[in-house]
């Protein structure tokens, strides 16, 4: 009998509090559901296991919005801090919960056009080379990324207003790269959401 090939957790930050929309960008709809909870369904097609959710300014209403998928929601209660605390939350769930993960894959809830081909991608290059990989987009680098447990210190490490493109650039040669340009595609403003609308009914 093989040995069980350790699983590959997931953390889809949705910590923050949607200021330059004006509303929660993580529920605004999206053929035919909200920006949250196809991120969920994403992270969970490509295999991740388990999908940690890290809510902040809102927690109640993004609960409810992804209650009945297997997930496990952490709220970070310095989420106001910046990014780098979410992740911060989200890995320490991920050891907590999943001692047994080989990495962590880290996604946002805004990059509507991310696939479950593309984390398939992300999660074979580092099964096949042990090294952290990254998506490029818009000539730059940054998620969704899989870090190995040997990096996950740095995660934690991170500053509390830090993503993890510092990391990445840190990493330099040792970083395993995926092209996929429509993660260039984020929601941050109406006008960004109202393009993304229009891309997809033309």
């Amino acid at each position: 009998m093989s040995p069980a090939i350790p699983p590959i957790a997931a953390v889809l930050l949705a910590a923050g509090a949607s200021t330059r929309m004006g509303q929660p960008k993580q529920l605004l709809p999206y053929q035919g559901s909200t920006l949250l909870r196809r991120a969920a369904e994403t992270a969970l097609a490509a295999g991740c296991q388990p999908v940690v959710v890290v809510t902040g300014a809102l927690h109640a209403e993004l609960a409810a919005e992804v209650r009945d998928l297997p997930v496990l929601l952490e709220h970070n209660d310095v989420w106001e801090a910046g990014i780098g605390t979410s992740i911060g939350v989200g890995v320490r769930a991920v050891e907590k919960s999943a001692p047994e993960a080989a990495a962590v894959l880290v996604m946002l809830s805004d990059q509507p056009l991310v696939t479950p081909a593309l984390l398939g991608q992300l999660l074979t290059a580092w099964r096949q080379s042990g090294l952290p990989v990254a998506t490029t987009y818009a000539d730059a680098v940054g998620v969704p990324a899989v870090f190995g447990r040997m990096v996950w210190p740095q995660l934690l490490a991170l500053p509390a207003t830090a993503g993890a493109k510092p990391l990445l650039q840190r990493l330099g040669d040792e970083l395993a790269l995926i092209s996929f340009p429509p993660a260039a595609t984020d929601v941050d403003t109406p006008e960004q959401y109202a393009a993304l609308l229009s891309e997809t009914t033309e």
